[in-house]
């Protein structure tokens, strides 16, 4: 036999064993490897993640909502209704810290966040009409029963949802969310004009707060440290505010929100008559809701538990550990959980 035809077998036989060892280490199960790593491994089919976040859309009257949903699906469930301008993005880290033992839904109204956004022609932009869209969400994703986090353009939503269902609210939480008159001071003016004479005079006053600058201001404005707030809020919201249509959208629901006052004699004689528990989280120095508009709650509410928390309108951002931990005390006593 020549060198060469050595070198040749010697190759094959290199690769043979190759071969061999390779479906020798095919041949083992994963179970098998990592338990050689000192690593478990879950059997095929199992679930790993039980309370991972989910990213889904549902139908309501032509439309994609989309919603962030986490936790056990026959446990109690809280609804999360977000603010302007922003969308569940706003619950991210909150849901996580909750659905261990909630079945945590943050949905996004029409014309917010990742659920459809028909132009003011298409879709009628007001509070009953947001309100109307996702109390048939509730419905579509089987919520019979719920407690529910209202912040900022949450609490006309939800206040809407449960003056009309109050057998359906176990509980609330209230975060910078207005139903009384006394939370609606100085920034309001501007607005109030705009509820009053309808003019683009006016409608042009408010454009401004559609810009990045305004939208860092509601993030930073009031907060303790500036450098614990992640600049992803502002570059999440700001891209969508900016879509094609959507400062429309916008001044609609601003002029919108001047049916809510009127309402607020209803809202609260529902807290009077139906004694939800209530949890308030108010960022004390949010100059939009500000703290005013939290303590007229004690009138009405004999089942409540107070917070003034020393931070901004967007509460979660600085303080979502400690309002985290108190939801979950609050809920465990007045809400149960499946755990």
């Amino acid at each position: 036999m020549s060198a060469q035809q050595k070198i040749i077998g010697v190759g094959i036989a290199a690769v043979s064993i190759g071969v061999v060892a390779l479906a020798l280490i095919a041949a083992r199960t994963p179970a098998a490897i990592a338990a050689d790593d000192g690593v478990s491994v879950a059997p095929a089919g199992a679930t790993t993640n039980d309370t991972g976040v989910r990213y889904r859309t549902v139908k309501v009257d032509g439309l994609d909502i989309f919603y962030r949903e986490a936790g056990p699906p026959d446990a109690p469930a809280v609804l999360l209704l977000h603010g302007f301008p922003t969308s569940s993005h706003m619950f991210r880290n909150l849901i996580p810290a909750l659905s261990d033992k909630w079945r945590v839904i943050a949905p996004d109204y029409p014309g917010f966040g990742n659920s459809s956004m028909p132009s003011v022609d298409e879709f009628e932009y007001t509070f009953d009409r947001l309100a109307e869209v996702i109390d048939e969400f509730t419905e579509k994703v089987g919520l019979e029963t719920y407690s529910m986090y209202v912040m900022d353009y949450g609490a006309p939503v939800g206040f809407r949802l449960a003056t009309k269902h109050p057998e359906r609210i176990e509980s609330l939480i209230v975060q910078n969310g207005n139903a009384y008159e006394e939370g609606l001071l100085d920034f309001w003016d501007p607005i109030r004009a705009y509820w009053a004479d309808k003019t683009t005079e006016n409608a042009d006053a408010l454009r401004g707060l559609f810009t990045i600058d305004a939208t860092k201001w509601q993030y930073t404005h009031g907060v303790r440290d500036t450098e614990a707030i992640s600049p992803d809020n502002w570059n999440v919201d700001q891209p969508l505010l900016d879509r094609e249509g959507n400062n429309e959208i916008q001044l609609a629901l601003f002029y919108s929100y001047g049916s809510n006052p009127p309402l607020y004699p209803a809202w609260q004689e529902y807290l009077r008559t139906y004694q939800p528990p209530t949890l308030i989280v108010w960022g004390a120095n949010d100059p939009i809701f500000p703290a005013e508009g939290a303590h007229p709650y004690k009138r009405d509410l004999a089942d409540l538990e107070f917070h003034l928390l020393d931070t901004g309108h967007f509460a979660l951002e600085e303080d979502g550990e400690t309002i985290a931990r108190l939801i979950r005390s609050f809920l465990e006593r007045k809400a149960g959980s499946s755990r």
